[in-house]
């Protein structure tokens, strides 16, 4: 008897973050970025990414030092002014790599630009976004070696 398929990842919806404060939260990721309020509540708020989004949750202050561990990697349009914006907000840059830097609450951010990695938005997403992005000859190639290029239309 053959086991039935897992289901297969094809995404992220919203990654949650947490935050000592959702007003401070909304300002302080407002000076880094522009972005609509999907919602906001007493304990949460949602900030809108076309089709996904990050869900900004209160949770009380990380007792270890481990939070630099755990990040996410948000990609942007456009990274040329993040080292400048984050140093305006007292960003706390992490060594690396990568553009990475802790928020107030120790989440870590890993920022990456659209044209450089593989991940999508599907044509129809960014023109509802307002957006017409394009990738790389090295973003493109690895998604060509997945068999993931985009197809001339016909």
């Amino acid at each position: 008897m053959r086991e039935p398929p897992k289901p297969r990842l094809v995404g992220i919806n919203h990654v949650a973050i947490e935050v000592g404060d959702i007003d401070q939260a909304l300002e302080w990721y407002g000076r880094l970025f522009t972005f609509t309020l999907r919602g906001k509540g007493e304990r949460n708020a949602f900030i809108d990414m076309g089709d996904q989004f990050i869900n900004l949750t209160l949770a009380p202050s990380p007792t270890n030092q481990e939070t630099e561990r755990r990040h996410i990697g948000l990609v942007v349009d456009d990274r040329s002014r993040i080292t400048e914006l984050m140093q305006a907000a007292g960003a706390r840059m992490v060594e690396g790599p990568f553009l990475d830097f802790l928020d107030p609450w120790g989440n870590r951010l890993e920022i990456v630009e659209y044209a450089n990695i593989q991940f999508t938005k599907a044509a129809h997403v960014q023109r509802g976004m307002g957006l017409a992005l394009a990738k790389n000859d090295h973003a493109k190639r690895e998604l060509s070696d997945k068999g993931m290029a985009e197809q001339p239309t016909q």
